[in-house]
Parts: structure tokens; C-alpha cells; sequence
């Protein structure tokens, strides 16, 4: 049994199936939106598979000594990444890549890497298990490198790829994998994961994560209404309800911190755009269940021409996000862009 899964039963018996009958493919592909949990099925896969196999979640990304990895690598120069790709193993026989680096991307030297280390068999039992979190970041490159791979797996490999649309991948990379979609969690099952890790507010948190148990482990709450107060005066700014002297601020402050990244502003702004489509459409099942007064108002002054300009506009500024620019004078742009409509 795979065991300390919540939600989507239906993929976990799929896999304990597998494991029952040892017919295991040896790619395949977990779909489904940030935070849902393919990585950690992964890891519990290889858990129950390999012998010592609970070592692997020492793997997991979101531990704090493996975030700090990862944020160190990125004032790394791309020489040095290159020379030393990085991976994960606390177990023998079982290998994550993470993207890595100012982009966040899945490498070609970590490709190569994953190629390389293909070649060895396993220390302990019959197989080995390597993961590719986040496959759908990996450039044209580092893909067609991994094709090679998948072409001719060694029959004791067992690749898991995670990414949040299948659609992102190439379609050669699709016909060679078995997918498994798995889906947000419902409400009750949402409370019994914040209940079992003894999170604090958990209502806010399950109506923040919207079915994604990793988003309500991860949330910083205090962070994050830091975050959404500026992202509110963006909103009033850019839709013409509040005065961009009540923005200027805040643009100031978010232009400041080096510490804080650009995405994690646009997650919030999302967020928030979300919320106001939902109210404007005669919906009220929200995200930010503590400001629905305030966000119903102010869908009733917007358009869903304007929502969907700025949800155009700010997937552009991701996009940027990944190069080097001004947090400050890129949220100032949008602002004006859509104050414009």
C-alpha cells in the first residue's frame, strides 16, 4: 500500500496495482495543478518499492535545508551549474531533478546527468527511480535530451515526470509515457490533510490552496497578506477605483526588497483577479473569503473585457519575470495599461 496519500484515490490504486502485479511502466507522467501532490506520490511510490525507500522524502523540495539549495544555486554563474547539475539523492536508488537557476528551469546538463547515472543499476533490490519534477520546465534542449532516454530506458529505471499540463510537453515526450491526471481535493479531504499536520487557520488556508494540500502547507500566511495589500491597491489603481498615489507606496517598498521575487506578487494578483471574476459572474466560491465585501464591490466597477486584458497582461509580465527586470516599473506598466481600459 502507498501510504500518507490524500486524495485522488483513484490514481494511488491505480499505482498500488502496479506495484501488486509488478507490471510497472517505466515512464510515467503525473499532471495535475502546483501543490496537488504528484511529487510526493512519487517519492511514496518509491517508498514502498525500494528497499529503505522511506529515506526518499528527504528529497522533498519543500524541506527547508533543499529550498536553501536551491536559492543558493541561483547566485551561482550558469558556468557553474553547468559544470555541477543539480540533483538529489538521499537514497541510492532514487534521484530527483528539480529546475534550478534565475529561470527555474530543468536543465540539458541535468539531462545528461539523469543519462549518465541511467547507466548504473541498482545497489539495493531491482530497480531504480529517478524523478523529473516540473518536466514542463525543461528547455527544447534539455526535452530532446531526455528522448533519448525514454527511447531506451534500462530495464530496472522507472521514470516519474511531473508537470502541471500535459499539453506543455512535447507530444513525442507524451506518446512515450503513461499519464495519470489527478485532480484538486475536495473540501473534506482538504480538511482532514490540515487537520493531520496541525496547520493554524485552517479555514483560510483551504480556501487560499483551492484543493492543492502543498499550496496550504506552504502558505505563509503573514507573507502573503503583505503581499495581497499591495496587489489590492494595484487592483483600485489599474481599475480606476482608488488613485495610483495609494499604489505609489507600495511600488516603492516591493521596488526596495531584493529578498522577494516578482512571481510571488503575480501569484497573488491572480489570485485576486480570480476572485473578481468569480463575484462578477454571479459566482461565490472565492479564494480570499476574508475581503469578499470589498472584492464584491469592486466587481461590480470592472468588465470581464478588463479581467481578461489583465490576465493577458500579467501572463506576459511571468514570462519577463524569468529575466532580469524592475519589479516596481513592470507593476507600474501594468497599471497603467489597464487603467488605460
Amino acid at each position: 500500500m502507498i501510504e500518507n496519500v490524500f486524495g485522488n484515490r483513484t490514481v494511488v490504486e491505480t499505482l498500488e496495482t502496479m506495484l501488486r502485479d509488478n507490471r510497472i511502466p517505466q515512464t510515467l507522467l503525473l499532471a495535475g495543478p502546483e501543490g496537488i501532490g504528484k511529487a510526493t506520490l512519487a517519492r511514496r511510490f518509491a517508498a514502498t518499492l525500494l528497499p529503505n525507500g522511506t529515506v526518499v522524502e528527504q528529497d522533498d523540495l519543500a524541506l527547508e535545508p533543499n529550498l536553501e539549495i536551491i536559492a543558493d544555486r541561483e547566485k551561482l554563474t550558469a558556468e557553474k551549474r553547468s559544470d555541477d547539475p543539480l540533483c538529489f539523492s538521499t537514497h541510492s536508488d532514487f534521484v530527483t531533478f528539480p529546475p534550478e537557476g534565475p529561470l527555474r528551469q530543468i536543465s540539458i546538463q541535468q539531462m545528461r546527468l539523469l543519462k549518465e547515472k541511467a547507466q548504473f543499476g541498482p545497489l539495493r533490490g531491482a530497480w531504480r527511480v529517478f524523478l523529473i519534477d516540473h518536466i514542463d520546465r525543461a528547455n527544447e534542449q534539455a526535452a530532446n535530451s531526455l528522448l533519448k532516454t525514454l527511447e531506451e530506458p534500462p530495464p530496472y529505471l522507472i521514470l516519474f515526470l511531473t508537470a502541471e499540463n500535459a499539453y506543455d510537453l512535447l507530444p513525442t515526450i507524451r506518446s512515450r509515457v503513461v499519464q495519470l491526471a489527478l485532480s484538486r481535493l475536495d473540501d473534506e479531504e482538504m480538511k482532514q490533510f490540515v487537520k493531520a499536520r496541525g496547520l493554524d487557520r485552517p479555514e483560510q488556508r483551504i480556501a487560499l490552496a483551492s484543493g492543492s494540500p502543498g499550496v496550504a502547507l506552504s502558505l505563509d500566511l503573514e507573507a502573503y497578506a503583505k503581499r495581497r495589500t499591495a496587489m489590492l491597491a494595484l487592483v483600485r489603481a489599474a481599475s480606476g477605483q482608488g488613485g495610483f498615489d495609494g499604489w505609489a507606496r507600495f511600488s516603492e517598498s516591493i521596488g526596495a526588497s531584493k529578498s522577494e521575487k516578482l512571481d510571488s506578487y503575480l501569484k497573488v494578483f491572480y489570485m485576486l483577479l480570480e476572485d473578481l471574476l468569480v463575484l462578477r459572474e454571479g459566482g461565490s466560491r472565492i479564494r480570499n473569503i476574508d475581503l469578499e465585501r470589498e472584492l464584491r464591490t469592486l466587481s461590480e466597477t470592472i468588465s470581464f473585457e478588463w479581467i481578461r486584458k489583465a490576465v493577458e497582461r500579467t501572463d506576459e509580465l511571468v514570462d519577463l519575470a524569468r529575466r532580469s527586470i524592475q519589479k516596481s516599473i513592470a507593476l507600474d506598466a501594468l497599471a497603467v495599461s489597464l487603467r488605460k481600459l
